[in-house]
């Protein structure tokens, strides 16, 4: 049974149909220039050219290979960085939110709690004082 090939395999394949290095571009100008189909002085722009539309080749190929991955990503409903940076940036947010509302509460609280003391002292106070308030056993 044929072993089926891994993605490095069908990008290298894809590399190797569009790339094409400075050398294998001389070679080319070399052979046509052997064989009579290219002068001598229009190697220079000859590879030049080779190069230019193998550098527009890679580019759109991996343009297409980019949309596709985007595209397969997003039916698959995989998060992206951006999708992380934003739920990272809103979960900041709101626990800034809350760390205010907590100092709010505390603030509050404590404000509640020095004015139960005060009456509570208040209460103390007057009972203690001598004739503020008669027991019921008439003491």
């Amino acid at each position: 049974m044929p072993q089926t090939p891994t993605w490095s395999r069908y990008l290298d394949a894809g590399a190797e149909f569009v790339a094409v290095t400075r050398d294998e571009a001389r070679r080319r100008a070399a052979d046509l220039v052997s064989q009579g189909q290219l002068a001598q002085e229009q190697v220079q722009s000859f590879v030049d050219g080779l190069m230019e539309e193998s550098r527009k080749r890679t580019d759109a190929t991996l343009d297409l290979v980019r949309k596709e991955v985007r595209r397969q990503i997003k039916s698959l409903g995989i998060a992206t960085k951006g999708d992380l940076a934003k739920l990272e940036a809103r979960l900041t947010k709101d626990m800034k939110r809350a760390k205010k509302a907590g100092k709010a509460s505390k603030k509050s609280t404590k404000s509640r709690s020095k004015g139960a003391k005060k009456a509570t002292a208040k209460k103390a106070a007057h009972k203690s004082k001598p004739g503020a308030a008669s027991s019921p056993d008439g003491a």
